[in-house]
This record gives structure tokens, sequence and C-alpha cells, in this order.
């Protein structure tokens, strides 16, 4: 199994999650990991969000054709966790995409209710090919 290092079923299941979201766009299963009043932030121009998880996530989706996230390392806490990832695939302009970055998720039990995700944000960049 690709995530052995994690051992806290809670972080399990956020990464299995993530992926199956990845893969089928279904953003309801996934979101329901998720308190109704969640935080949910990340550093782009949208910020932070209470309450919205279903948007958070299906505006991260959007920007990719094809995406799938391998979890590299994880720390992990009584009510909280941090996970270490690296993300490969498209854009939907077919541009290839792999950045890495780090998510930490606050809990309540099993319930999480806050999200801060950290990356590289430069990846999404656009170059223009350099003119002479």
């Amino acid at each position: 199994m690709e995530d052995n290092h994690i051992t806290d079923d809670r972080a399990r299941r956020f990464a299995a999650g993530l992926r199956k979201f990845e893969q089928d766009s279904d953003v309801a299963p996934f979101a329901a990991l998720f308190a109704d009043d969640a935080v949910v932030e990340r550093l782009d121009a949208r910020g932070e969000r209470q309450g919205e998880v279903e948007r958070f996530w299906t505006e991260y989706r959007e920007q990719f054709g094809e995406i799938r996230t391998t979890f590299f390392n994880v720390v992990e806490g009584q009510d909280q966790f941090a996970l270490e990832w690296t993300s490969k695939g498209t854009l939907r302009d077919d541009r290839a995409i792999d950045y890495r970055g780090v998510t930490v998720i606050d809990l309540d039990g099993d319930t999480i209710t806050r999200l801060r995700t950290y990356y590289d944000s430069a990846a999404f960049v656009l170059v223009p090919a350099e003119t002479t």
C-alpha cells in the first residue's frame, strides 16, 4: 500500500479521500470528512474560507485535467497532523504540473476542523517564451 508510513487512521482517510476525489471529482464524500464550519486555507488570492469546503475543493480540482498526489512524510499528533506531498498531472491547458507542499490539519475527534495548505505556487505560473 502506498501510504504505509501513515499510522493515524484519520490521516489515512484524508489521503485516501483526496486521492479518490482527484480521480473522480466527486467532492461530497471527501467534504464529509470536514466539519460544516471547517476553515480551509491555501496560499493564493482566494485565501481562507470558512464553511465552504466543497467550493474550496471544487476550485482546487477544476485547475487540473489530471492530478495525483503522493504523500511522502507525515507528522502525527493527537488533534493535528501534517502531510508532505507531491502532486503531478496536467493543468486544464494540458501543461504538465509537478509541485510539492505541506498540508496541516486540525481535528476534533475524527472530523477536520481546519486545513492549511502551503505549496509552491510558482509551478502554476505560465512563463512567457523568451523573445530576442
